[in-house]
């Protein structure tokens, strides 16, 4: 069984209804007083509209040290059917449910948990305990807190992000960028079609030619082994354009992903799309009508994933941790933002992947116990 400070912790923390439309800011005051009460710094970093917050609690002081990080926010209920209070957590079967039991306030509360340990581990070196919002939504708090840890000063040796891998240490995983394409034509009755421009005709065209790029990806670009699908993906999720069957639309909008492996680079990726519509499409579209146009508008980014052997944190969390198959994964996390901002980072924490944003979601207690065993042996090794 998981210590009941965990549990305690976890129950807290699933009675908090932080779904990503809400603010945290609830969670966020019951954690900071929880970590002051145990000795820590308290550092905030508000979102603009100050109805969120990320926030950083510090045990000692100086540079090194190990950050663990994981976010606040949870997917909604709406629409889903349970079998209990989804912001009341209640165990059964081996097992804990609620809402973000699994992703992730089942790691959140482990490490709140163990907070008691932080104040006599930190004589050897700095702790930190790193809350983020907006996960869910793309990522979109962890940016900042990066960030404001460079403006405070905070220099930790290494980052563990504790998103449900099944205490299955990761050292990789795949980038991603989504982009929406917007096309502008020009209308007309459709028995006068050449008098047009088709918009959706012209975004099938760009859709064609992006699938091309996936299909070169699939056959013959570059290789990442270890991933469930070893290279590059490019997909068209959403399409529209069109208002009447006898009207020659002047609109067309869709958006496409990419998720890239580590070494690949993206924004070559971009550049040949726009390329494309750019000397193929735009000419023969402006040569009837000068105020067509195909606008690209880039709405999220998260950065590849990919932690070195060599590292300080691979060692720390791989010498402890309970599974010691090292893993990669093709959905992205926060820990990337941490590598980009010089702090090296790895995933592992409680849950299956598959349990998570389901109705009934759950983490089994078995996994819990393994983490809480986990986050003592990663206070207990040396300090990097």
């Amino acid at each position: 069984m998981p210590d009941s400070r965990t549990m305690d912790c976890i129950e807290r923390l699933i009675a908090f209804d932080t779904v990503s439309r809400n603010s945290n800011l609830e969670l966020i005051d019951w954690a900071r007083r929880h970590l002051e009460a145990r000795g820590a710094k308290i550092r905030m970093d508000w979102s603009s509209d100050r109805q969120k917050a990320n926030m950083l609690a510090s045990f000692g002081e100086g540079a090194g040290g190990i950050v663990f990080s994981g976010h606040t926010d949870v997917v909604p209920v709406d629409g889903q059917v349970w079998t209990s209070d989804p912001f009341r957590a209640s165990v059964r079967d081996g097992k804990l449910f609620g809402r973000g039991a699994c992703d992730m306030k089942g790691f959140v509360g482990v490490v709140l948990g163990h907070a008691h340990e932080f104040a006599e581990a930190s004589v050897r070196e700095p702790i930190h305990v790193a809350l983020t919002y907006d996960e869910e939504l793309g990522c979109l708090g962890i940016p900042h807190l990066v960030a404001a840890m460079q403006r405070w000063g905070v220099k930790p040796r290494g980052c563990l992000v504790g998103e449900p891998t099944s205490m299955r240490p990761v050292v990789a995983h795949k980038g991603g960028y989504v982009y929406r394409c917007k096309i502008t034509g020009k209308a007309a009755h459709s028995s006068l079609a050449p008098s047009a421009v088709n918009a959706v005709h012209y975004a099938a065209r760009l859709v064609a030619f992006i699938q091309s790029i996936a299909d070169r990806e699939e056959s013959r670009g570059l290789r990442a082994e270890g991933f469930d699908v070893p290279h590059t993906t490019i997909s068209v999720n959403l399409l529209k354009g069109g208002t009447a069957g006898n009207i020659v639309p002047d609109g067309a909008e869709f958006s496409f992903e990419f998720r890239y492996v580590p070494g690949f680079d993206p924004d070559a990726l971009v550049a040949e799309i726009t390329g494309f519509a750019t000397r193929e499409l735009l000419p023969r579209m402006r040569a009837i009508d000068a105020r067509s146009d195909i606008a690209f508008e880039r709405v999220n980014a998260i950065p590849a994933l990919d932690t070195k052997e060599t590292d300080p944190i691979f060692r720390r969390v791989f010498d402890v941790a309970p599974d010691k198959r090292i893993g990669k994964v093709s959905y992205g996390t926060e820990a990337s933002f941490f590598q980009e901002g010089g702090v090296p980072a790895m995933v592992c924490g409680p849950g299956s992947i598959a349990q998570a944003h389901k109705p009934d979601e759950f983490v089994a207690l078995e996994q819990l116990a393994l983490c809480d065993r986990f986050v003592a042996g990663v206070l207990g090794t040396d300090a990097m």
